[in-house]
């Protein structure tokens, strides 16, 4: 199976409608990735089928829960979810937050080779981020426990906004860890394609006083 049929088919299992020019910008990625990888050491992933499967569809299953304009993925590493998200919502502003330059690097290159004018990069410690405006959305996929992931975001959420953290397992532990400010207020299984593994997004927001 080719790539690009590989990533049709995940598209598909997903039931997401993008056009064959977000496709091709999705394959242009992985490719990105792949070569950088060679000298950056960005993700522990060196397979074309592994990277669209571990990174892209993996990041594609956050797509339907995403219906504000703006977010902020922070620990974005090499840019998972938060350039597969702009990419496939061109009128999705994405601000990408990492304490990593190289990792930095790379993202700036990423969206300006692939034409994304709805991609910041910030390289600063995301306690350090001072954005313009607040977000109605704060994303993270592996970033770091639930209580610190809020805790160190909690002043860039917008009245109303929510987190949307990208588990493996269910992260029960963490949960009961959160601070008494915030709930779970949905959990929800996610289907990856291609793999057998299980993922888990949990919405959290907080709690009106």
């Amino acid at each position: 199976m080719s790539a690009s049929q590989r990533l049709d088919a995940h598209i598909a299992a997903l039931g997401l409608d993008l056009d064959q020019a977000q496709r091709d910008k999705l394959l242009a990625y992985v490719a990105l990735i792949l070569k950088w990888n060679k000298v950056y050491n960005l993700t522990a992933i060196r397979d074309e089928a592994q990277a669209i499967d571990l990174h892209i569809a993996d990041s594609l299953t956050l797509l339907p829960h995403v219906a504000a304009e703006r977010l902020a993925d922070i620990g974005a590493g090499a840019g998972l979810p938060g350039i597969v998200l702009a990419i496939c919502r061109p009128d999705l502003q994405v601000e990408l937050v990492d304490t990593v330059d190289k990792k930095c690097v790379f993202m700036r290159q990423a969206a300006g080779t692939l034409g994304l004018k709805n991609v910041a990069v910030h390289h600063t410690r995301v306690e350090n981020f001072k954005p313009a405006a607040p977000f109605p959305v704060i994303t993270s996929r592996a970033f770091a426990e639930l209580a610190d992931f809020v805790r160190w975001t909690e002043h860039l959420l917008a009245e109303g906004g929510h987190w949307l953290a990208m588990k493996g397992v269910y992260p029960s532990d963490e949960i009961a860890r959160l601070p008494a400010t915030v709930r779970v207020s949905e959990s929800r299984p996610l289907q990856v394609p291609g793999l057998d593994a299980e993922r888990h997004l949990i919405i959290i927001e907080k709690i009106a006083s």
